[in-house]
């Protein structure tokens, strides 16, 4: 039976995945992980997201690139939200590797230690995550969802809402780096209060 949409829609074709077509919003994250050598890895994500309202954490990957690998080897792993300044670091950490395995581009992006995993953090993002993997989901086409629990976060001090700072003025002044996905990205400095019904419950 043939569907029937609005003219203003478009139907597009079904031999391609849509998300080339248009545009989504998207926050941009740095994972970061073990190598097998002992080195470290920081790959960006945009896929990336809490699990729930508890402390569980989720970002989609491929058995093709390191990180699935590096955190199922070592069952754990950082996760950094950078700032809209840093936008060129994080897609230095998207630069191929060498022959030889290696990312030399890394060198680039300043990072630290975390404190409960073993695995490093970008300097001077925002909001910083260590996980521990609670379990991969394989198969979605090429793709996987790797889950990880929240050990510990830490935020920058100038991103922490608290209740004497309106929560506009705090987004106006300590912006949100957005990924326009594909390939463009935003600076979210505006934003509204948005309008629940009353009664509404999460």
């Amino acid at each position: 039976m043939k569907s029937h949409v609005r003219e203003d829609l478009v139907t597009l074709p079904q031999d391609a995945p849509p998300w080339d077509r248009f545009f989504t919003v998207n926050p941009l994250v740095l994972v970061g992980t073990r190598e097998g050598d002992g080195g470290y890895d920081l790959a960006p994500k945009h896929a990336a997201f809490p699990l729930g309202w508890g402390s569980f954490f989720g970002f989609v990957c491929t058995p093709r690139h390191n990180t699935y690998h590096n955190v199922r080897r070592e069952g754990v792993f950082t996760i950094s939200y950078p700032r809209p300044t840093q936008v060129v670091l994080a897609s230095l950490a998207a630069a191929p590797r060498e022959d030889d395995g290696s990312k030399p581009a890394l060198g680039a992006l300043g990072t630290f230690p975390a404190g409960e995993v073993d695995g490093l953090f970008v300097e001077d993002a925002y909001l910083y995550l260590e996980c521990a993997l609670d379990r991969v989901v394989d198969d979605f086409g090429e793709n996987s969802l790797i889950c990880g629990r929240i050990l510990a976060a830490h935020i920058h001090q100038d991103y922490l809402r608290v209740s004497e700072r309106d929560d506009g003025d705090l987004i106006h002044a300590s912006p949100l780096l957005a990924y326009l996905s594909p390939g463009r990205y935003a600076t979210v400095t505006e934003s509204f209060s948005f309008p629940f019904p009353a009664g509404f419950m999460r």
